[in-house]
């Protein structure tokens, strides 16, 4: 038979229980902390840190290399920014243009794999926009990534990126004294592919090259489409124009090459050429930096892609003063 309580006793005996049942154990609970720490009756204390974000950069370099008004470029520091990086990407690669994720991606929404864990991420992050997230402040966000590898984590884990399409242990064999960076994933929303957000991304890249001493970079840049006959001109100009000496070319894996010479050199219009390749391949060239022997069919990302070597030695001097650390409008 149930108790006929009132309203007045219902709500006095539903009190009596909460401070029984819930407060009253946590403040026992409460009672057991003195400073942060756990004291157990008649034990020593048990310490507790506070828990910190591991740091992913190496001591020595600053993670902010540079700011242009509210854009600013750093070194991922978190796995968390990592995170970031690797949404932009997918949004880009996949949303924006005609890669295939795999299933992993496609579930996390975000472009991953083995080789993110051994790289340094470089961001361009947006100071005056932000991410808002259910029951998260909101942060500043990223607009633009560079995935950066280094030649002595490359060598302790799973080689070169690009080794997977083109063949580097001879232009590597050839330079045994150098130290070698590759750049990748390379990637910029869409309202932020303007001069400035370009010349902050090297202006981070110049910054890590000096302080890691790197001698050279190398990397893959990819033309839009898996059609080598439309991509003649680029690829014929690329070829004609713009191919790397014999010192510091790359050959595309045999089982992968395509020929780039699909028009001859008095067919190529420079001009046109130029106009019909993507701004980061252009400015690639404007620096200084020169092109394999063979290009690479993506189906992946649905891309054709070119190899680009750029010896530090190559770089013109105006360039370094453009981009390089003395840049007062870098200035972090």
């Amino acid at each position: 038979m149930l108790p006929n309580f009132s309203p007045r006793e219902a709500g006095a005996a539903w009190k009596a229980g909460w401070e029984a049942k819930v407060q009253a154990p946590f403040a026992r609970f409460r009672q057991t902390f003195e400073g942060g720490d756990i004291v157990l009756p008649g034990g020593a204390p048990i310490l507790l840190k506070p828990r910190r974000k591991a740091l992913l950069t190496e001591p020595g370099l600053d993670p902010c290399l540079g700011r242009i008004g509210q854009l600013e470029v750093r070194l991922a520091t978190t796995k968390s920014e990592i995170r970031r990086a690797q949404r932009l990407r997918f949004g880009v690669f996949y949303e924006e243009m005609s890669a295939v994720p795999t299933g992993f991606a496609a579930l996390k929404r975000r472009d991953i794999d083995a080789y993110d864990a051994v790289c340094d991420h470089l961001l361009v992050i947006d100071h005056a926009a932000t991410e808002a997230k259910p029951f998260r402040k909101p942060r500043p966000k990223v607009v633009g990534t560079y995935r950066l590898l280094r030649q002595a984590r490359a060598e302790a884990h799973f080689g070169f990126y690009s080794a997977g399409e083109y063949d580097l242990a001879p232009l590597i064999e050839r330079h045994p004294d150098k130290r070698f960076l590759e750049l990748g994933r390379s990637c910029v929303l869409k309202p932020y592919r303007t001069k400035r957000t370009v010349e902050l991304l090297w202006h981070g890249i110049w910054a890590y090259v000096l302080h890691h001493r790197i001698d050279a970079m190398l990397g893959c840049a990819s033309l839009e489409g898996t059609d080598p006959d439309r991509l003649a001109l680029p690829l014929s100009f690329l070829h004609h124009h713009a191919r790397a000496p014999e010192a510091w070319r790359a050959r595309a894996l045999p089982e992968r090459y395509v020929p780039m010479d699909r028009l001859a050199r008095e067919a190529v219009d420079p001009k046109a050429a130029l106009a019909s390749l993507p701004p980061l391949m252009k400015g690639y060239l404007r620096v200084g930096a020169t092109f394999g022997d063979g290009a690479v069919i993506d189906r992946q990302f649905g891309t054709t892609d070119v190899f680009v070597v750029l010896p530090v030695s190559a770089i013109a001097a105006r360039y370094i003063g453009h981009f390089g650390a003395g840049a007062d409008r870098h200035a972090a």
